[in-house]
Formats: structure tokens, sequence, C-alpha cells
């Protein structure tokens, strides 16, 4: 199945129709990605991702050739041409073992959580692995079919990686919060893949008069937390129920005011970039 799931898709800046469209170019050579959700038409946070694609290529000593209002007009182009106002879509720019270079963007399948699982919260598993560049969005094919995996043989929602020294660090395609003593923790951003939904959740804890701790939690120590969830493009604020076979309470006050903070914030983006 094509991970392209719109009808047409651009590269280079021109547009294609989906059957033109090529895996090759999301895994021969190296790729740096970004994946935006547009509601209502509008790009979210789109300044935030197209700064941490900027970072990832000075991280990684790769170049981003487009301007940013070329990227920005690229994918207000796409939700125009495929008449798609609600999805996810994808910008890559990749880099292949010929010294070749393409620009593609397009929309992705995409599965949000039911209301079933905002309130009840989703089951996840723990699995020791590690990004190679953790700081860089960088496409990584085997850590993501490992987790995959996982995920579809277990039935969960989401993997929890852990560290080699046993520390929580983020989840496969999510950064992970903690709550403790009625503190907020998260793993420190140098572990981890920055997201932009992340850094807009701490917004929300300050917003609300709850401390943000970055910190690394072990696993082992997760039978003494309150309660977690998941962040990112896709789930937003998403309570975890269960992580292995310990159960937590998906209706923890403080995951609920964050969780509400943060559509607050979240319908305010789009009320005015409208």
């Amino acid at each position: 199945m094509s991970e392209c799931y719109s009808d047409k898709f651009i590269i280079n800046e021109c547009i294609k129709e989906k059957s033109e469209f090529n895996e090759k170019f999301l895994y021969d050579g190296k790729s740096l990605y970004e994946v935006i959700r547009i509601i209502k038409g509008v790009p979210l946070f789109l300044e935030d991702h197209l700064k941490r694609l900027y970072k990832s290529a000075e991280t990684t000593n790769l170049e981003i050739w487009l301007k940013r209002e070329d990227i920005e007009k690229s994918i207000k182009e796409l939700s125009k041409i495929n008449s798609i106002e609600n999805g996810n879509v994808k910008i890559i720019f990749n880099y292949n073992k010929d010294n070749n270079k393409n620009f593609l963007c397009y929309f992705i399948r995409t599965k949000y959580p039911s209301k079933e699982m905002y309130e009840k919260g989703v089951k996840t598993v723990l699995y020791q692995a590690e990004r190679e560049n953790p700081t860089a969005k960088v496409i990584n094919t085997n850590l993501r079919e490992a987790t995959d995996r996982i995920i579809q043989e277990r039935g969960v929602y989401e993997v929890i990686l852990v560290n080699k020294d046993g520390y929580i660090t983020e989840g496969s395609r999510s950064n992970i919060f903690m709550i403790k003593n009625s503190n907020v923790y998260t793993a420190p951003v140098c572990k981890v893949l920055p997201g932009i939904t992340r850094d807009y959740i701490i917004k929300a804890c300050e917003n609300l008069g709850y401390e943000v701790i970055e910190e690394s939690i072990h696993y082992k120590d997760i039978e003494n937390i309150e309660g977690l969830f998941i962040s990112g493009t896709s789930p937003k604020v998403l309570p975890v129920s269960q992580v292995e076979n310990k159960k937590f309470d998906a209706k923890n006050k403080i995951i609920t005011a964050i969780m509400n903070e943060y559509d607050r914030i979240l319908e305010e983006y789009i009320n005015s970039n409208r």
C-alpha cells in the first residue's frame, strides 16, 4: 500500500498523480521529514515545524534547498488540489545515493484516536531501542518496522522506547509525559525528538500552573507514577491506561486539564490563521 494517500502529490514543485508515487524517494539514501496536521485548512504550528526541519538539516549537515515560503506554498497547494481540509501532510527532503535531491509533499493515511480512546486511554508496551540521532527528524526504517510489528502483534496503540540504561525516552512516534507528585515529567529534550506538540503541551502546563520537570524516569519506577499520556501530531494529548501489565486511571485530573488547555491553544491558533 502506497504511503501517499491523496489523489495527487507534489514532487519538486510539480503536481503528479498518485499512480506516479515511488517509495524509493522515502528510503533511498537519507531523508529529512515533517508531518503536519491540517485542520479546517490550517497547517498547525507550521512555523514551528519548518524551524525544526531546518534544525534537523543543520544537525545532520544536510541542505534544505527550498525557502520557507515555497514549502508553505506547496503544502497549501496540496490541500487545494486534493480538496482536503483535514488530514496529515508529510514533507520530505530526500538525498539519494546518486546524489540527486527530491522534495515531496503528500497526504498520508492517518487514523486519529477515537472519542473512547480519549476517555478510557490506550494500551502501550515497553521496547528497548534508541534513535541514532534523537534530536533530528530523520526517517529510520528499521525502528519504524520493528515498532509497527510490535503494535500489530500485541494489539497496543504505541510502543514506549527505553534506552540501554533503562530510562524511558519517548514513544515510537510520540513524546511521553508522566504525572508524579502532581508534577509533570518528561525526558530531557536532548534525549528525544523535540516534538512540536510537546512544546505546546509544556506551554499548556505553564498556563495551568503545573511544573514541568525534564528528567528521565527509569522504567522500573513506572510503578510510582500517577498517570501518563502520549503526545503527537495525530494523538494530541492521549491518556495511557496501561503500560505492559501496569494500569493507570485515564481520567487523571491533571491530564484532563492539560488535554482541555491544549485543545484551547489549538483552536485559538486555527482561528487566528484562517
